[in-house]
């Protein structure tokens, strides 16, 4: 989107193009990772994502929103949160800016989990609000059966908070960024965390992102593994793309 003009733009929405709305944040990755590793990840997702997608569908992406919903990574510091209720209010104004440019149908893709309940219910109130189309997906989810395909989880959950599969993807992006020097051997488990089926959520004070804010030790984090993984997920992410599109297309007359 950031090198069209406003009247290239304002035709792509009329001609029923669709956008994609990227969602991050900024917030502590355990020793060894950016606070900005959603928002790497999730821009590189985006864009390849978008970038396959387009050869089929006519399809923008918008500028990574690159904070979130992120309260409960405040307690460790390098965070910068928006509350529920004002992400809520920061996404409506972004989904009432893209109708009034004339968008008529959008795509939230999240890349942080405190952001999905939100982002889910602004999805919907878009759609009830205005004669548009809206979906709304995480990258994880998307991608869950072909991650589990190509054995992702041989690093750690996934995606997890700073452990493996984050570490894996952020060397394989930006290497420099990986502080290896602080990865420690160990680190305690914490399994009801990823209790029950995909969804489902089970939270304790003080650790809702795992055992001093990360969930697993990253000692087997590649940077071979992570260009796989962010490979497996953009075809994964850009396949839903075009199929939703295409799905908004073929439903265009019942607006």
């Amino acid at each position: 989107m950031f090198e069209h003009t406003r009247e290239e733009i304002g035709e792509f929405a009329r001609a029923g193009g669709a956008i994609v709305v990227a969602l991050a944040a900024t917030e502590q990755h355990g020793p060894h990772l950016p606070v900005h590793t959603d928002a790497l990840i999730a821009g590189h997702v985006a864009e390849e994502s978008v970038r396959i997608a387009g050869r089929s569908v006519p399809v923008l992406l918008a500028p990574v929103l690159p904070i979130g919903c992120s309260e409960h990574h405040l307690s460790f510091g390098g965070t910068i949160s928006l509350s529920p209720m004002t992400y809520f209010q920061v996404l409506r104004d972004i989904g009432e800016s893209l109708v009034k440019d004339g968008f008529r149908k959008i795509i939230f893709l999240n890349g942080h989990g405190g952001n999905e309940p939100m982002m889910q219910q602004l999805a919907n109130d878009l759609a009830v609000r205005h004669p548009i189309w809206t979906a709304a997906a995480s990258y994880w989810s998307l991608a869950r059966d072909s991650l589990q395909q190509i054995g992702a989880s041989e690093v750690g959950p996934v995606p997890g908070h700073a452990g493996g599969f984050e570490t894996s993807a952020v060397m394989a992006l930006a290497p420099e960024l990986v502080r290896e020097d602080r990865i420690g051997d160990s680190h305690p488990e914490r399994d009801w965390i990823f209790a029950g089926p995909p969804g489902a959520f089970v939270g304790r004070h003080g650790e809702l992102t795992g055992c001093d804010g990360y969930t697993d030790a990253p000692t087997r984090a590649t940077a071979d593994k992570g260009r796989l993984y962010l490979q497996t997920i953009a075809e994964s992410v850009s396949g839903w793309i075009v199929r939703t599109v295409q799905a908004m297309e073929r439903g265009e007359g019942q607006l």
